[in-house]
């Protein structure tokens, strides 16, 4: 099992009256075939972390690996097709374009990486269906419920087949059925060539992960390796 994405001495520093370093030398290896949970109380550095292993946020310091691939910060423009193809981002609040409808958020996003339309749009229906929202697509993503939006949040995380995939406490804003949904169909989209991580404060849902890890004090702590069936 090969190692997807590698930390190695990664320093994150913010400044405002006084610096606050969220990540102090963090060193992980996030290996493809597997599912990660982050936990750790609020301001520990979770959001901060898959900031920038989605490349989206640079490092004051350290080494960041994809694919054996270390990231050039000052490539813009590579990195940013990087995150296109490989990278899956799934956010607490689903950030969909509310004036557009379910199906045109999800294939929207293929059009990052290609100008064919009408192969984008085949994908999408076929992602929607497999979510449960055939009869949803052409509906505005305001015309949604919570849970619904959330599906077609991760339906467009899913149109460029990412092999890593990041979401950030994806069922924060969730009642707990519909958290239990997404849960599900997130433990669903494991393979040998995909890695997920996901940040969550649930216990109950950090325990479905193969490899839970904590961020204590700007350091990553990994613990029970565990996965409830």
């Amino acid at each position: 099992m090969n190692n997807l994405i590698e930390l190695k001495n990664i320093v994150k520093i913010y400044n405002s009256k006084k610096k606050i370093k969220v990540l102090n030398k963090v060193n992980f290896s996030f290996k493809s075939g597997k599912i990660y949970s982050l936990m750790g109380p609020s301001g520990s550095g979770k959001s901060t972390l898959l900031n920038l292993l989605s490349l989206i946020d640079i490092p004051n310091s350290g080494i960041l690996k994809i694919s054996n691939h270390q990231i050039d910060y000052s490539s813009k423009s590579y990195n940013d097709k990087l995150r296109a193809n490989k990278i899956g981002i799934i956010y607490q609040d689903n950030n969909l374009l509310s004036d557009f409808t379910a199906i045109e958020n999800i294939y929207l996003s293929r059009l990052s990486i290609s100008d064919n339309k009408n192969s984008a749009m085949i994908d999408a229906k076929k992602l929607i269906t497999n979510l449960g929202l055939k009869n949803r697509e052409n509906h505005l993503a305001s015309e949604l419920s919570g849970g619904e939006m959330q599906r077609v949040a991760i339906a467009r995380a899913l149109i460029n087949s990412p092999e890593i995939i990041l979401a950030d406490e994806p069922t924060g804003s969730l009642d707990l059925k519909n958290a239990k949904e997404v849960f599900k169909i997130l433990l669903k989209l494991k393979n040998k060539n995909r890695l997920i991580i996901f940040a969550t404060h649930n216990r109950f849902f950090a325990n479905m992960a193969d490899c839970k890890i904590e961020l204590i004090s700007g350091k990553i702590k990994r613990s029970t390796n565990a996965r409830i069936k």
